[in-house]
């Protein structure tokens, strides 16, 4: 696997569509997905080929007089046996319980340096600042958008997916992937499944979804992706697949913490 562009290319799109979608409306106040402690460990597969593992984490639940939030972050990493490939990234959204965003922060390390992205969502007002910048804290651009109504960032819509897992229709909606408002199309159909993965043995009860992009990524990515998630009250993300101009690249749940959560187990 020597195309360091390509790779760069499938892993930037795992951290925008992993989260593989979002409801734009209201959220359920029963949602049970965001748990603090929850730690999440993905391995990232094209054909033979073992490319990264993306890593996710809710790390603090955030209290105040008038809100709760959640701090959560994604850590993306190239294997270090993958020739000629070293990736690292990090992606940061403050959610609130109705699960969307109030700030982003993505990070991709250059050399010695991490460039950043950062979107401060401003409902209310119908409007995200965006900025972007180089060297960890020089800002290079400033922009401000409207938006009209709730719009998603690339984490924030993991965690928003689970929470939507059983709307049981299609969805399109509206997100802010590098610095750009594009929709995400999602039919959430409900339908049952078993999927067997290599950290447990035997087939996990799961719910799948598919779903399209309204971009596309560079090198052709098509933006076209299916979903399995646990069919529970914390619908964890087991598998995913996301196409790609040369194929196909998997993504398989491999470790797990979460307070007295394992995947369930499918019945005969």
């Amino acid at each position: 696997m020597r195309d360091h562009g390509r790779f760069r290319a499938v892993l930037f799109l795992i951290a925008a569509i992993i989260p593989w979608a979002v409801l734009w409306g209201q959220a359920q106040p029963s949602s049970r997905v965001l748990s603090e402690g929850e730690e999440l460990v993905y391995n990232v597969r094209y054909g033979f080929f073992d490319l990264g593992s993306v890593r996710i984490r809710t790390i603090q639940r955030q209290a105040s007089a008038s809100t709760v939030a959640y701090y959560c972050k994604a850590f993306i990493d190239s294997y270090p046996k993958v020739p000629f490939v070293d990736l690292h990234a990090t992606y940061e959204s403050v959610l609130d319980t109705s699960i969307y965003s109030y700030r982003f922060v993505g990070r991709t390390k250059q050399d010695d340096w991490w460039n950043f992205s950062r979107y401060t969502f401003d409902s209310p007002h119908r409007r995200a600042i965006l900025e972007t910048g180089q060297k960890d804290t020089l800002i290079t651009k400033r922009d401000t958008v409207g938006v009209d109504g709730v719009y998603q960032d690339g984490l924030s819509l993991f965690f928003f997916a689970r929470d939507r897992l059983m709307a049981g229709k299609s969805l399109d909606i509206p997100c802010i992937v590098t610095e750009q408002k594009v929709n995400t199309h999602i039919d959430f159909d409900g339908r049952r499944d078993a999927v067997e993965i290599d950290a447990v043995d035997y087939p996990v009860d799961v719910v799948g979804f598919e779903g399209t992009a309204d971009f596309v990524g560079v090198f052709g990515l098509t933006g076209e992706f299916d979903g399995w998630f646990s069919n529970d009250e914390a619908r964890v993300p087991i598998l995913a697949r996301m196409k790609v101009i040369i194929g196909s690249v998997t993504i398989e749940l491999m470790e797990w913490k979460r307070p007295g959560w394992n995947p369930p187990q499918a019945k005969d």
